[in-house]
């Protein structure tokens, strides 16, 4: 099976510094909570990156099929649990300017399935994803 490594260093006494192949990311948290806001939070990442890895699977299904799909936008929500910290569910919304909503329906449906952090969260909190 294929691997996916990031490593991730301590920059100072908040902030993490994560390499992820040729790109650098600091992960921090606000001053509010004790950090010193160099970067988002590991949180705010989990919802970018299941934005960004199911927005990569449709603008590829987008290209491979020569679509007029453009303007895409996605908004991703973590609603935040008690205890422990985490995600209690997640929604994410996407839109976009097409010709026929069936179709980019099918390809939202279909980047969902190929994404692997939709697939990885799935098991664990209840993730929506709808066309807006």
């Amino acid at each position: 099976m294929p691997t996916i490594t990031v490593n991730l260093n301590q920059a100072n006494d908040a902030t993490t510094a994560a390499q992820i192949r040729s790109h650098a990311i600091d992960i921090d948290r606000p001053a509010a909570k004790g950090g010193h806001d160099k970067g988002a939070m590991g949180g705010e990442l989990l919802l970018a990156s299941l934005g960004g890895c199911f927005n990569s699977n449709l603008l590829a299904a987008i290209r491979a099929r020569d679509l007029p799909i453009h303007d895409i936008a996605i908004e991703v929500s973590g609603h935040l649990a008690e205890a422990p910290a985490r995600f209690s569910s997640i929604d994410m919304v996407v839109t976009s300017a097409y010709d026929d909503r069936e179709e980019f329906e099918r390809l939202v449906l279909m980047s969902e399935r190929a994404c692997i952090v939709a697939n990885t969260l799935k098991n664990a909190v209840d993730l929506t994803v709808s066309v807006g």
